[in-house]
């Protein structure tokens, strides 16, 4: 788990500057590849510092890390896939093949579930596809738990999700126009890819990006094309009961948009209060701040412009 997270981190880090170009969806913010990279190094780094454990366990530690120090919705989103990943993992000492494939199942369906607007062409239609992928692959094995079909299981999410990257220019109107792929969607191609590569012991694959539009190096920035984008991107954690968390959703809905929230764990307080991640894209820092305070006490407050020409954002203001 580890190894995987050094490399997806390594790799973000020499992708972010074309991931950042055609980030165009749901707003024009050029940050996809900095927000991936920096979530993804908040995960790595904290299961470098634990201790030891099992597979269920790491991934559950680095998920919670990457969920508190989430950036924007494709962070948000990345850290719930890895929290939910965790779920079917828990005890296990190593990953297999039908482990993976519900592991995946289990991340399409919270990350599905943390949007109020889930949208087809993103990040979550290529996780869905990696999850069929790796079950459609899985359920030919008859519960086969070897490294060699944990290779073949890889392989069919791996390519799944390469053909829902594609897909992704046709499914929303902004890209088709645009003739780029999503970049969400790119990157969790690139992290699946990196867990393919420590399995196998082999570089990420030389073709994984060949022919997705917008991807070459000499495209242009689309992002920087685009016209200007305002307000500001609201991200905290606060406890909430989940009858409280549901009536926020719904307030955050009316207000604004983008609204993601997922349960950082499933340990409730003694009021019977869970952690929740929240993000927000509103016209002004006080229209979400206001509405979160009523319920709850904010605190990890990240607030972000979405200009992506913006010089200054703040991030742990409360």
């Amino acid at each position: 788990m580890l190894r995987w997270l050094v490399m997806a981190e390594r790799t973000l880090a020499n992708h972010s500057d074309r991931l950042n170009a055609i980030n165009i969806y749901p707003v024009a913010d050029a940050d996809t590849g900095t927000n991936l990279y920096l979530t993804v190094r908040s995960a790595a780094q904290a299961l470098a510092a634990a201790e030891p454990g099992d597979v269920g366990a790491s991934m559950a530690l680095a998920g919670r890390a990457a969920m508190e120090q989430a950036r924007g919705n494709s962070g948000t989103l990345f850290s719930v896939f890895l929290s939910a990943m965790a779920e079917p993992l828990a005890g296990a000492q190593r990953l297999n093949g039908p482990l993976l494939a519900a592991a995946l199942h289990r991340a399409q369906l919270r990350s599905w579930s943390a949007l109020s607007e889930p949208m087809p062409g993103t990040i979550l239609s290529v996780l869905e596809a990696a999850a069929r992928g790796a079950s459609d692959v899985e359920s030919t094995l008859n519960g086969d738990d070897s490294n060699v079909a944990l290779v073949r299981t890889l392989d069919g999410a791996v390519c799944a999700a390469r053909q829902a990257v594609a897909l992704t220019e046709s499914q929303l109107d902004i890209l088709t126009n645009a003739h780029v792929v999503d970049a969400g969607g790119v990157g969790l191609l690139l992290i699946l890819d990196c867990l393919r590569s420590v399995v196998v012991g082999e570089p990420l694959q030389e073709d994984l990006l060949d022919g997705l539009s917008g991807y070459k190096v000499q495209d242009p920035n689309i992002a920087l094309t685009m016209p200007e984008q305002s307000g500001v991107e609201v991200m905290c954690t606060v406890s909430l009961t989940p009858l409280a968390a549901a009536g926020l959703r719904m307030q955050l809905d009316e207000l604004g948009d983008s609204v993601i929230m997922s349960a950082v764990s499933e340990e409730a307080d003694d009021a019977g209060a869970y952690p929740w991640r929240v993000h927000v894209h509103v016209p002004s820092p006080a229209t979400a701040l206001d509405a979160i305070q009523a319920v709850g006490d904010p605190n990890n407050v990240s607030i972000s412009q979405l200009s992506p020409n913006a010089t200054e954002d703040a991030h742990d203001l409360l």
